[in-house]
């Protein structure tokens, strides 16, 4: 691969494209993971639950088909290290948990509720960046690294599977050939295993989900990769705000937009992948809802709901920086990678949401 062909401008693009791809899909098909928990747990319908599990299922074979392939390393994204910050995991899961449930989505969803039209989107997409910002190099970032980062685990290995059966003795290409065929393979079992989740619209959501995110993977993890600059002589991901492979994640993105916005005259302030992922979402997104009719400008009820949508975009900025990803980031993404901290991640997310549509559920009646 000549990656004197490939700019960064050309990865930002792709980004776009790549966003625009899962957020007409997803605003057609309803793809959402607090839907998909609220289903199960409110109304005991896990089909939305299967959606997800395939976009987890195609993401992990393909994510590990391109390992296999030499097209990309996980141990070059933020989620294979061996440091596992297992209470960061814990409390920030939580945390954008009960976040996303009080903000009617998550932090994919509130992009794609924008392109749908919905004001109150808006309001969460504001705080939630003012939330990951602060958690970024801010107040609660201070916090953040004094009393939750430090508690970790200090692995003799990477954090995924695979290297888990490489240190018990298996040769560290078949470990990885082997984990992501029993896991990816596994979860695909599963979620096709019901006669609803074979529904076409389930089937193409979850598919396209799943395969954005290897996507994402082979744009910034081989496209954008350059194993030495000529200048610097270092190892480069085009147009990436960590330095490494990225893929679909929607909260520091967030942030980086607003920044961007805020700070456009700042020469070190660039668009980049993220960047252009969480914008594609929003256009695709628009583009499907005024495609299908769906477009509608939705407003807070009253006050009560202005406060709950703002108390749970800081809640998902603080949980997604603070647990490394959202439901996407950690969710798909991070799971693709087979890492313990996003499988921990993914736990904390669910049981926050679950315990604050519990908590919904429960404090009308006991009012009443």
């Amino acid at each position: 691969m000549d990656h004197a062909l490939v700019s960064a401008s050309t990865i930002v693009w792709l980004g776009f494209a790549i966003g625009a791809a899962f957020g007409a899909s997803s605003q057609r098909t309803g793809f959402c993971t607090m839907g998909a928990v609220s289903d199960a747990v409110n109304i005991g319908d896990w089909t939305r639950m299967r959606m997800w599990a395939l976009a987890v299922a195609l993401a992990t074979l393909g994510t590990g088909a391109l390992h296999a392939l030499g097209l990309f390393d996980p141990a070059k994204t933020l989620y294979t290290g061996a440091r596992l910050p297992w209470l960061s995991h814990i409390v920030g899961g939580l945390a954008f948990g009960v976040g996303m449930t009080l903000a009617s989505g998550c932090a994919g969803k509130t992009l794609i509720r924008i392109g749908g039209g919905n004001l109150k989107s808006v309001v969460v997409f504001v705080f939630l960046a003012i939330g990951a910002s602060m958690t970024l190099r801010g107040l609660t970032g201070v916090w953040r690294v004094e009393f939750l980062d430090p508690v970790a685990l200090h692995l003799p290995h990477g954090q995924t599977l695979p290297a888990f059966l490489a240190a018990a003795g298996m040769e560290a290409g078949k470990a990885s050939l082997a984990a992501s065929a029993l896991a990816g393979g596994g979860l695909l079992a599963w979620a096709l295993a019901s006669r609803d989740a074979r529904h076409p619209e389930v089937l193409l959501g979850g598919a396209i989900v799943g395969l954005a995110v290897v996507a994402g993977w082979y744009v910034t993890g081989h496209l954008g990769h350059i194993a030495e600059h000529p200048d610097t002589l270092e190892e480069v991901f085009l147009a990436t705000n960590s330095g490494r492979a990225e893929s679909l994640s929607f909260v520091a993105p967030q942030a980086f937009t607003l920044e961007l916005l805020l700070l456009w005259s700042d020469a070190n302030r660039q668009m980049s992948f993220g960047i252009a992922s969480a914008l594609g979402v929003i256009a695709g997104a628009a583009a499907m809802a005024l495609a299908t009719g769906s477009f509608r400008i939705e407003s807070f009820r009253d006050p009560a709901d202005l406060v709950r949508h703002i108390a749970g975009g800081l809640l998902m900025g603080f949980g997604g920086v603070t647990a490394l990803g959202c439901t996407l980031g950690q969710g798909v993404s991070g799971l693709s990678t087979l890492a313990l901290g996003a499988a921990i991640t993914t736990a904390a997310i669910i049981a926050g949401a679950v315990a604050t549509m519990k908590l919904q559920y429960w404090l009308p009646t006991r009012a009443g």
